[in-house]
Formats: structure tokens, C-alpha cells, sequence
């Protein structure tokens, strides 16, 4: 997999690591918007000193407002000038009612939320030294990127004296369990998935433990991975055109992990290429997962399924260092909403329980505003939900008063059209 790495210098017996290559600051250049950004809009892609790609979007009607965008997946190969104009076609509501917009690609691929949440703030530095400090910034994060814009506010909502970089937060589908907690499922879902497949690694290749992702030198592609899944499940046929030991497996690996069928690659990609990533290049070939004591429930035969399934242990040290860079203190000092759809396919609206706790324990919670929609999708929800939250937001923060989650409906209802555009539950 390729990375952007230089050797220290020699790598002699492993005790030398690899370090990002700081590229030279390019001067920002005029690049064509997305559509959905709006005619008026002026788009810009730079460099920062770290080597990261930003997109900024300008719009003729600047309410001299800013977000600064954290991205999620995380992305694992070389970011490209031009990667952010997709989290910009996503968020382009937000530049169409006169906010401007940047966001960074972060210096490299791969894990590393820490990282990430620097390289959004040198983005948010990036905006003010070319266009001044806005009158208002907002940090947004989608995804895992809700975790990078968490760890950010915890790490960089204030400058050295106290003064604030930013002045709310508005997280969306955010992985806010932090990374120890957040892909044990998935380390769950290879288990089984190996346990009923026997391909992943197949019987000709060399063996690994699943929590591995791959071997550091394997040129799996995600097609590649499909093609397995596809022979083991019959996933890209007819469910008429399965074989019944093929809808057997299928049904048996969803009902024990509770990922949607057309989840299924998703997320085997996630614990395959990411995993491979996260241990083999950020913690040093350690294992953070642990499923020693699960016990899978579900399936046509659970006994034979907790007796021949590939157990392991987390190595302490993995999990002390996965910690420390995605993990969440919960000590925030501006405004927070989040917004998570109910039935998000991708990362579970669980999590948010999750982080009122860490807040709580913090001692943080009159920071915190959450709400929920009826959705079930996780990359895009709908835009008058964006606006609906944002709006929230400002409002908290130019009153000092917190929002009612129980009046996002109303308020969505009352400022946007269609009305099945409004998605908010009063409870759930």
C-alpha cells in the first residue's frame, strides 16, 4: 500500500521508524467547483507545510462565517490536490447559504487522528492568514472525521492565551466511541467471516491472524476482496442464484455480526485495508483487538461457531497507543451538537451514547446538544438537517442558550421545503 513516507535512515534490524516528507507550501491555485457549490463561488486548492492538499470555497455571498471540514474514512492512499472537492459536493449546502468552506486531505493516508485533527487546524490557520480571521468558525466532522473534529476541540479549540480557534462544534455520523472501542466489531466481522469462509486468508496462502488485516506486503485489492466475498456468499448474485450453502454462510455472518447485507465489502474492506494500516504501520505490528471472551450469538449453529472461530487477545501496549491518539477525554470548552442518523448503516448511532458518557465524566454535558434523525444512511443525510443543526448552533452561541433537541423538527419544518426533508426525532 502506498504511503508517503522517507526512511530515517537505515532501517537497520527495525529500529529505525518512517517519517512523513514535508512537500514545500504551494501557493493556492483556481480550481473549478463542484456544481453544487453555486456559480458565484470562487474555489481554491494549496498546500500546506505539511505536505497536506486543502480545497477552500468562497462564496460571492459571504456571511464572513467559516467551516472548517474534517473528513472521514480514514483514506488510505496518497491524498491528491483535488480529494476534498468530494467533501465539498457533500457539504455544498452549507457554501450555498454563504458560508465558506475549507477542507484538508491531511499530510498522509492512513490512521492517525491526532494527525488529522493538526492538519485540519493548519487548514483553519491556512484560511485566516489569506482571508483574515472570519467573523465566526465552525469545526464540522463526518464520520471519522466526527472523531478527528472531536479530538481537535480537544486539542486546538483554544490558542496558547486562552483564545478560542473556534467558536462551535457540529458533528455528523461521527465515530465518537474513540478507536479502541470503535472497530472491535469489525474485527468481530473478520473472525466470522473467516470462520464461515475460509478465504480470507485462503488455504494457498500464507497464514495470519485476521486482526492483522493483511500482511504488510500483500497487493490485495478491494476488488480482489469482493471476488472472495462474492465465492463465499453469492453476495453480487440473485438471492434465487445462491447456492444454499453459499445463502447459509451469507445468513449466518450478517445475523451473528448485524451488518447490512449491502454493508457487507464495506466493511470487510475496513477490517482489511485499514486494519492492515493500522497495525502493520501505526502500532508496530500490535494487535488493539480482543474477542477472547465474546460469544457470537445468532447463527444456524452458535456452539460450533464459538468452538472453531479464530480467538485473540489485545496486546496492552496496542491498545494504550490506539488510545492515546483517537480516544476522547470529553474535556471540551465550546458548544457541541452532533447529529446522527438512527439507523446509520455504517457507524452505529450507539456511539452517541458513548460520548455523553465520556462528557459526562468530564463534567462537560451543558456543552452537548444531540439529535437524531430517522435516516438510515451514513456518508449523506439530507441538507435541510445540515442547515437545521448549523442554524442550532449559532443560535446556542450568539444567545448562550442551549437548544431544545425536542424543537430541531419545528425548526427544520418552519425553514425548509420539502417537508420529508426534516428527519428529527424528538426521542429515540
Amino acid at each position: 500500500m502506498k504511503q508517503w513516507f522517507a526512511l530515517a535512515g537505515l532501517a537497520l534490524a527495525g529500529m529505525f521508524a518512517t517519517v512523513p516528507v514535508h512537500a514545500q507550501t504551494a501557493e493556492p491555485v483556481v480550481i473549478d467547483c463542484p456544481v453544487s457549490a453555486g456559480t458565484a463561488t470562487r474555489c481554491l486548492s494549496g498546500q500546506d507545510s505539511n505536505g497536506a492538499w486543502y480545497v477552500i470555497a468562497l462564496p460571492a455571498n459571504w456571511n464572513n462565517r467559516l467551516i472548517v471540514h474534517a473528513h472521514g474514512g480514514p483514506r488510505t492512499g496518497v491524498p491528491a490536490a483535488t480529494d476534498s472537492l468530494e467533501d465539498l459536493e457533500r457539504f455544498s449546502v452549507m457554501v450555498r447559504q454563504g458560508y465558506a468552506w475549507i477542507g484538508s486531505t491531511y499530510r498522509r493516508g492512513g490512521y492517525g487522528v491526532r494527525m488529522a485533527a493538526e492538519d485540519t487546524d493548519n487548514s483553519r490557520k491556512v484560511f485566516w492568514s489569506r482571508f483574515g480571521r472570519p467573523e465566526r468558525t465552525i469545526l464540522h466532522g463526518q464520520s471519522w472525521g466526527g472523531n478527528v473534529a472531536a479530538k481537535a476541540s480537544e486539542l486546538h479549540a483554544l490558542d496558547v492565551d486562552g483564545r478560542r480557534n473556534y467558536d462551535g462544534v457540529l458533528i455528523t455520523n461521527g465515530v465518537l466511541s474513540g478507536g479502541t472501542r470503535a472497530y472491535q466489531f469489525r474485527a468481530g466481522l473478520r473472525a466470522v467471516y473467516q470462520f464461515y469462509c475460509r478465504n480470507h486468508p485462503s488455504a494457498d496462502e500464507a497464514v495470519y491472524p485476521v486482526w492483522q488485516g493483511l500482511p504488510r506486503d500483500s497487493r490485495m485489492t478491494r476488488s480482489d476482496l469482493r471476488v472472495r466475498v462474492e465465492a463465499c456468499t453469492g453476495l453480487d448474485r440473485p438471492p434465487a442464484q445462491r447456492t444454499p450453502q453459499q445463502a447459509q454462510r451469507l445468513h449466518d455472518i450478517l445475523a451473528v455480526t448485524g451488518v447490512h447485507e449491502d454493508q457487507l465489502v464495506s466493511h470487510l474492506s475496513w477490517a482489511t485495508f485499514l486494519f492492515q494500516d493500522l497495525v502493520q504501520e501505526r502500532l508496530g505490528g500490535l494487535n488493539p483487538f480482543d474477542n477472547a471472551a465474546v460469544v457470537y450469538t445468532g447463527s444456524s449453529d452458535d456452539a460450533a461457531l464459538n468452538a472453531g472461530v479464530e480467538r485473540f487477545t489485545a496486546n496492552p501496549d496496542a491498545v494504550a497507543r490506539l488510545a492515546y491518539d483517537s480516544d476522547l477525554s470529553g474535556l471540551i470548552v465550546l458548544p457541541t451538537v452532533t447529529m446522527h442518523a438512527l439507523h446509520d448503516p455504517t457507524v452505529s448511532h450507539d456511539v452517541e451514547a458513548a460520548y455523553a458518557a465520556t462528557l459526562a465524566a468530564a463534567g462537560r454535558s451543558h456543552l452537548l446538544v444531540q439529535v437524531a434523525t430517522d435516516e438510515d444512511q451514513h456518508s449523506k443525510l439530507t441538507d435541510a438537517g445540515y442547515m437545521t443543526s448549523l442554524s442550532a448552533l449559532e443560535r446556542w452561541i450568539d444567545t448562550g442558550r442551549r437548544p431544545d433537541p425536542a424543537r430541531f423538527q419545528t425548526d427544520c419544518l418552519a425553514a425548509h421545503s420539502p417537508a420529508d426533508a426534516c428527519r428529527f426525532l424528538s426521542a429515540w
